[in-house]
Formats: C-alpha cells, structure tokens, sequence
C-alpha cells in the first residue's frame, strides 16, 4: 500500500496528534482558565474520531486493505471496535472532570490534553501489527498515565498512587520489553506474521520463555493477578475521574492487545500460552472475588471488582476460538458501561463542601437522601454481579457459553460460582445504601452532564440493553472474525 492510503488509514491518529498538540500550545499560551474550552475541544476530537471509525467496524474491514506502513499498523474491524469503546471511555473521563476538579481549583489545561495523548497511544495499541509499534503505543498511554495519576500534586495519596505506578509500570515495561527481544532473537523479525511463521511447529524453550515474558508485561496492563497490585493503591490514590478513565479505556486497549498478540502473533502456539491465559483468567477471578470482601473504600473495591472481571474477560480467550474472541469483545463493551456507570455515580457523591465521599460506610442511607442517585449506583452494582435481567449478565452468559461451546465446561463452572462469591460484595453496597442507618453524608449536587451520562449508562446496563444483543454480537462477531482472518 502506497504512503498516501496509509495515511488515509491512520486519520484518527493524525487527528489525534495533531489536536494534541495544536491544545497544548493553546494550554500553555491561555493557561488553566481555558482548560474547559480545551477540554470540549478535546471531547469534539474524540467524537470526530468516532465518526471516522464507526463505518470501518460496520463494514468488517479486513485483509491487505486495512494493512498501512508496511505491516506496522492495521485499521482492521477489530482495532476499531476496540477504539470506539475506547474513544467513547475516554470522552467521558474528559466531561466528568472538571466539576470535580474545580473543587479544589485544580483543575489544569493539561488535563485534557495528556487525556488525547494517552487516547492516541491506545489507538496505536490495538492497531499493532509490530511489536515496534506495540511498544510505540503502550509507552504513549503509559507516560501520560503516570502523570494523570499523580494530577493532584498536593495531594499524597495521588503523588503516591502516580509513584507506585510509574515505578512497577516501567518494571511491566522492562519485562515486556525483554520479551520482545527474546522474541525477535528466536523468530528474527519483529512482525506479527513473520513471528507466527517462525512459531510454527516445536517451540523451543527460548522462544517459549519469550511468549512468557510478553505475556507477564501485557498482564500487568490488564492488572490482572499476579501483576495486580498496583491496582487498589493506583485506584484509590488517583483523582476519582482519572481512576474512571483507568478502569475503562486503558482496559480495552490492554485486553485487545493482548487478544492481538496471542491470536495473530502466537495464533500458532495456543497451547503453550493457553495455560497460561487460564490460570491468570482463574487467579484474577478469585483474587477479585475474595480481595473485595473486606474493603471499606469503595474505589479499592471497584479496584477488585475490575481484576476479578478481568479474569472472566480472559475465559473467552482462553478458548482460541472466534466466538470466544467475539464474546471477549462483547463483554467489554457492557463493561465500560457499567464501570464508567459506577465511576460516575461515585464522583457524584460528594459532601456539603463538595469534597468527594469515597467510604462505603458514608453512603449509608443513601437511597433516603439521594433516591435517584442510590438507584442507578445500585443498577450497577447489580449489573456488575452478573444478576439478570440486567444486561451485565449477558456478558458473562456469552462468555461462559462460549467456553463450554470449546470443551471448558469446568472453567465455566469456576466462574459461575466465582460469580457468586463476587455478587457478595456487590450486593454489600445495596444493602448499606438501601438498609442500614443514614449516614446523611452525602449531601453535594451535581451537574446535568454527570447526570446525562448516568441516565446514558443506566440504559445501556438496563434490561432495554438486550435490544442490542443482536447488532451488538453481529459488529463484535465481524471484529472477531477480522483478527482470525489476519491470523490466518
């Protein structure tokens, strides 16, 4: 493909960069009182970049076509469903941040922009077809998100939280970037294909110490167990809008890149990494499960909450199969919804003075002083648990029934009943705020975006959700399908 098509391919991101940066020098000349006109600048961005990629996911675009830059990119269908999920998590992290931040007049032009820098490195993420632009990628999102993290600077929990991150992030880096070497010495190329085509039959046991090494760093960005405790310190500590924007955007990426990577570049060796992928899927489910029971923060549990689902994102990969992948893809999609759902309902909750309630003991109550806000937290906490009719149990039914479709009935059966271990702590929510004693904590408004775009979650999660379950499982059957055709 010619330089020109390649470019027409990569569009988003060349929007992407050059917003970036055009709204840092914007930043820089007019300061943080325009960091809310920089910030609906940042959200137009991001829509426009929805817009261009919305009919290439509707089309199923695949093969040569969507290959740009020699094999070092791709705009395939399964790259764009994965950036619309992530396009659409991260305009909401923009709009849900500046009522939170002014608070404490710290809202900064910044913001939005390191937002748009680290949306750009999850662009690249899922488009991948180079171990060279994997890194490109995951190094982009990663530097912005150690500052993002450490965004209040007089706070210490977030200078903490930015610390502990950066420090085991780069760790996760230095782990993965070692397997990326080990890789190109064992296969001599650093492409996606090229790798599979020297994976193919017996795996010698460097190469076999090369997928570990990839796999082990890419586990890190999904927080997935054992390389998951950065986690509830990360989420705790971090602005309540940021640790939204962790949960969610950062996560699509994460587990679309490794879907990519295990599918496309190890498609060939399934069995050496499948076991892996299992006992990361079944430790994160139960690390999740039993890790949440105990917490007094609600940010720490929704930390937990977040490697347990992990864990069943994993099960679809574990199959190796187009539907497993599809139901992974699926799973995501009502994932977001319900943690930016979750997300936003948390930074609603805020005292008299505006200061954020983040204890679950000062909720108590809730559904007396705020009824309308003690509902839809507790739509998502139901939904999170996997408690039909609500639309978060479709996704763990796709992914369940595609693991028992693959033979992986005993798998299945660990989730399910994780699943019910899990529903403890969710329902531990409702009932405080639905029966326990008021605590008469929560008293603080909130604007009509945050609430426009719980209404907007809500729905989703909802059992209206279920009129989507057809397009949604045919565009997520398309993208999934997409990234077997590449591997192929």
């Amino acid at each position: 493909m010619d330089f020109k098509s390649s470019l027409g391919l990569i569009a988003p991101e060349i929007i992407l960069s050059v917003s970036s940066l055009v709204l840092l020098l914007v930043a820089a000349w007019a300061g943080d009182k325009a960091s809310r006109a920089i910030s609906v600048i940042a959200c137009f961005v991001l829509g426009a970049c929805f817009f261009l990629v919305a009919p290439m996911v509707c089309a199923g675009v695949a093969g040569p076509d969507a290959v740009a830059f020699d094999g070092l990119f791709t705009a395939d269908a399964f790259a764009g469903f994965a950036k619309l999920l992530i396009f659409a998590a991260t305009g909401a992290a923009l709009v849900i941040a500046p009522s939170f931040f002014d608070r404490t007049r710290s809202m900064k032009a910044e913001y939005p922009v390191l937002i748009l820098l680290a949306a750009l490195g999850m662009s690249l993420m899922v488009s991948a077809t180079d171990l060279l632009t994997l890194y490109i990628g995951l190094e982009l999102n990663s530097l912005a998100s150690y500052v993002l993290a450490a965004f209040l600077r007089n706070d210490e929990r977030s200078a903490e939280a930015g610390l502990k991150y950066f420090v085991l992030g780069a760790l996760a880096s230095g782990i993965l970037l070692f397997g990326m070497s080990l890789t190109y010495g064992f296969t001599g190329s650093t492409d996606f294909t090229a790798v599979r085509a020297a994976l193919t039959g017996d795996m010698s046991t460097g190469a076999l110490f090369a997928v570990i090494f990839v796999l082990a760093g890419l586990a890190f960005k999904i927080s997935a167990v054992p390389f998951h405790m950065w986690t509830p310190d990360v989420y705790e500590g971090s602005p309540t809008p940021v640790t939204a924007f962790f949960a969610t955007a950062p996560k699509v990426a994460a587990v679309a890149l490794l879907m990519r990577v295990s599918l496309d570049a190890f498609g060939m060796q399934a069995d050496a990494w499948r076991q892996i992928v299992l006992f990361v899927a079944l430790a994160s489910i139960i690390v999740g499960a039993l890790g949440a029971i105990g917490q007094a923060n609600i940010k720490r549990l929704m930390a937990f909450s977040s490697i347990n689902n992990v864990g069943f994102i994993l099960i679809g990969l574990v199959t190796g199969t187009v539907d497993g992948a599809s139901a992974m893809l699926v799973y995501l999609a009502i994932y977001i919804a319900m943690t930016a759902g979750s997300f936003i309902a948390i930074v609603m909750m805020k005292d008299e003075n505006g200061a954020p309630v983040e204890l679950i003991a000062d909720i108590a109550g809730l559904s007396r002083s705020k009824p309308l806000l003690a509902a839809c937290l507790a739509m998502m906490m139901f939904s999170l648990a996997g408690i039909p009719p609500l639309f978060g149990f479709w996704g763990k039914f796709v992914v369940f029934q595609a693991a028992v479709e693959a033979d992986y009935v005993a798998l299945a059966a660990v989730g399910i009943a994780a699943s019910v271990i899990g529903a403890f702590y969710y329902l531990k929510i409702v009932k405080v705020m639905y029966f326990d004693e008021p605590a008469d904590v929560v008293k603080g408004s909130s604007d009509w975006a945050h609430w426009a775009l719980l209404a907007i979650s809500a729905l989703f999660i909802s059992p209206l959700g279920y009129l989507l379950t057809g397009w949604l499982g045919g565009v997520a059957d398309k993208a999934a399908t997409t990234l077997f055709l590449v591997a192929a």
